[in-house]
């Protein structure tokens, strides 16, 4: 008898991706959050007030959200991978000259040009998701890399700067910033030698692995299609517009983490510097695990009701509902430890619903993803440019004493931000993440 030949097994490349798109979300959040360090280390040598630190933190905003559309354009018309590589690289080097200067338009210059080159990160990996993964098990994978991977390097971020380098190793924060720095320059380099754009032109993958990936799926290759999202378009969709909305709201918010909490827990707790750093971890990984256990509820929901509509609606309400109720928790917590879990619980919740937006990204962009996601940040830079300074303004209302005698109330910031999250809850009921925006393809993704 003749022998039929055994079924090709697919190669497993992905997996590489997989590991390189989840440090680069690391990296991306790892450097972005050294400013819960920073910003005090400001107002402390340098006499800067709350209002002007959330102001200087705004450049980072502005440059960040201009940046989003347009590096969502250029990974969907070429691809993410030298784009991604190059930037990985250019925002490290600008953390180093985060360091080396002290005046007020010096650092807002350094900042202005940091978010710049961090803007294309998310945008691009969501390419990323939506070319080398499948799409049953997309919305778990975006948990592990935006979320979990992204979060973790926000939390790890004062752990490594505060509690082993300043504290352990005793360096001054701007020579933590060099040691960080360098870190993501290498890192930069690996992505560049080993990441390639599509598995359908990457000689390493083999036909096995592109069927596992496609599916059932007709997708054209990333190198042989270039499309460009018909704005006009986007904007006449209503689920879009309040996901734009929701996206404000929640990446507003997000400012409490990014750059209050290091001032809420060595200010207003008095906590030290060593045990802050464990302590600013604690929402962060809050958020990290939110997100990887979040992104598995999201696929099973979708299993289990058989829509996608209903599976993001119900995670992207709890999550946000949740949120707002644990904030007032939080605002109960007289010790700094029973703050910090509070607000890892709040950050996990929160976040859980951070892999459904990149789901609900690539369930109405299509072949326009990266573009989606583009919008989808430049809407979160809205709250970002604002929120900075507006919560630097509540804090400074709500600060009495001078010098070493200041003491600041946080309870009417939480207040605020928990009025956020049920704002976004409230937009999630409404949003239809199948109502889809590639109409080259499809008029409705599939429910």
């Amino acid at each position: 008898m003749t022998k039929l030949p055994l079924a090709e097994r697919p190669t497993s490349i992905r997996y590489v991706i997989l590991l390189l798109a989840c440090f680069t979300s690391f990296f991306l959040y790892l450097h972005r959050y050294t400013w819960n360090i920073v910003g005090p280390k400001l107002e402390q040598e340098y006499g800067f007030s709350s209002t002007a630190v959330g102001a200087i933190h705004t450049c980072f905003s502005a440059s960040y959200g201009f940046g989003q559309i347009p590096s969502g354009m250029l990974s969907d018309f070429f691809g993410p991978h030298v784009f991604l590589g190059v930037i990985i690289v250019a925002w490290s080097l600008g953390l180093m000259f985060l360091g080396r200067t002290g005046n007020y338009p010096g650092l807002c210059s350094v900042m202005f040009g940091f978010g710049a080159a961090q803007a294309g990160g998310y945008p691009n990996l969501t390419k990323v998701t939506e070319r080398w993964f499948p799409k049953k098990s997309r919305t778990t994978v975006q948990g592990l890399v935006a979320t979990f991977f992204g979060r973790g390097g926000g939390a790890m971020s004062p752990i490594i700067m505060a509690t082993i380098l300043m504290g352990f190793f005793k360096f001054s924060w701007q020579s933590a910033l060099i040691v960080m720095s360098l870190m993501g320059v290498v890192f930069g380099v690996l992505f560049l030698f080993f990441f390639r754009n599509d598995p359908a032109t990457d000689p390493r993958v083999n036909e096995a692995e592109v069927a596992l990936i496609r599916g059932s799926a007709k997708q054209t290759d990333a190198t042989a299609e270039r499309v460009v999202l018909p704005f006009r378009q986007a904007m006449k969709n209503r689920s879009f517009l309040l996901f734009l909305f929701q996206q404000t709201l929640n990446a507003g918010a997000d400012n409490l983490y990014s750059v209050w909490i290091g001032k809420y827990f060595l200010e207003a707790k008095g906590v030290e510097l060593a045990t802050g750093g464990l302590l600013i971890s604690l929402p962060l990984w809050g958020g990290a695990f939110g997100g990887l256990f979040g992104g598995y509820c999201n696929d099973f929901l979708i299993r289990l009701t058989g829509s996608r509509k209903a599976g993001r609606r119900i995670v992207g309400f709890t999550g946000k509902a949740l949120a707002c109720a644990l904030m007032f928790v939080v605002i109960t917590r007289d010790s700094s430890v029973g703050a910090g879990v509070a607000l890892f619980a709040v950050k996990f919740f929160s976040d859980w619903s951070q892999p459904t937006v990149w789901g609900t990204c690539t369930d109405m962009g299509g072949r326009y993803s990266a573009t989606i996601f583009g919008m989808l940040n430049t809407a979160g830079t809205v709250g970002g440019l604002i929120c900075p300074v507006l919560f630097g303004k509540i804090l400074d209302l709500n600060t009495t004493g001078v010098g070493a005698a200041k003491v600041t109330n946080f309870t009417p910031l939480f207040v605020v931000v928990a009025t956020m999250y049920i704002v976004c809850a409230v937009c999630w009921l409404l949003i239809d993440a199948t109502d889809s925006l590639d109409r080259g393809e499809t008029s409705k993704a599939t429910d």
